[in-house]
């Protein structure tokens, strides 16, 4: 983690490829928004291909009316971008949004999110992750540890060092201390923004809490908290419960000013 934060700042200058997220958190960047996009439409148009998508029109008028609430308090230019919402015929709880303005809902979420509020934790979530470019970013820091693992290679080489297996040390190390961590680090961005998001559209923040805590409950293996993408389900409804409580004026006044969501299933 602490070596994340000393290369990240240091490849910036060096690269000029530096951005700032909506936080204020120092990004890599070396992959463009516009090949994002192509990547995430490609990526869209494929799944159709396969036939992945379901013809459910009362499910995609659903996740499309609690989109559209979202999308139209998102910072330009994705509040004006078109977005399209289409239903994954998958029994598990998931979705997500994709450059290009492309946004898919499992099946399986409608039975956790069983509300409208509920099903904005998730899409608002999945929204910030574009917003934020952590998608652009997470290929940006895979790109810079592919090429300190390959020179960390070279040098153990020249050491003496059984170069296949510096390799492998290298990239376990590179992958629990790095990139997994600041996934993490993703995660919980999008979590905060995605919680403001949905205050700002008139869904109420604390059914974030609310969901986290029935997704915990679904059971099933888990990783330990360290080697897991996502924060564990306990800490993230106990961080966004806080995060509600702060949020609560801003949703109040969304609903004065007029944000008054009506999505039903």
């Amino acid at each position: 983690m602490k070596f994340r934060h000393l290369l990240a700042p240091a490849l910036c200058s060096l690269l000029a490829a530096c951005a700032t997220s909506p936080t204020g958190r120092s990004q890599l960047m070396m992959v463009s928004d516009n090949d994002m996009s192509q990547m995430g439409l490609s990526a869209f148009n494929d799944m159709r291909k396969q036939g992945k998508f379901v013809d459910s029109p009362r499910e995609r008028a659903y996740a499309t009316c609690v989109s559209n609430a979202l999308i139209g308090v998102l910072p330009p230019p994705w509040n004006t971008q078109q977005w399209e919402v289409q239903i994954i015929d998958d029994n598990s709880a998931n979705a997500f949004a994709l450059p290009g303005g492309r946004i898919g809902v499992n099946r399986g979420m409608f039975k956790v999110a069983t509300d409208q509020d509920q099903l904005a934790v998730v899409l608002g979530h999945e929204l910030s992750h574009v917003v934020s470019r952590h998608g652009a970013e997470r290929m940006s820091d895979n790109m810079a540890t592919q090429a300190a693992v390959l020179a960390g290679t070279a040098y153990a080489a020249t050491r003496g060092t059984n170069a296949g297996y510096a390799a492998a040390a290298l990239g376990v190390g590179a992958e629990v201390g790095i990139l997994l961590p600041f996934s993490r680090t993703q995660e919980s961005e999008a979590d905060t923004l995605g919680q403001r998001y949905m205050a700002q559209a008139g869904f109420d923040p604390r059914a974030a809490a609310a969901l986290w805590q029935k997704m915990g409950a679904q059971g099933g293996a888990k990783p330990p908290a360290f080697l897991s993408t996502h924060p564990s389900s306990s800490g993230r409804a106990q961080s966004l419960s806080q995060q509600a409580q702060q949020l609560m004026p801003v949703y109040e006044q969304a609903r004065a000013s007029g944000h008054t969501p009506n999505c039903r299933l």
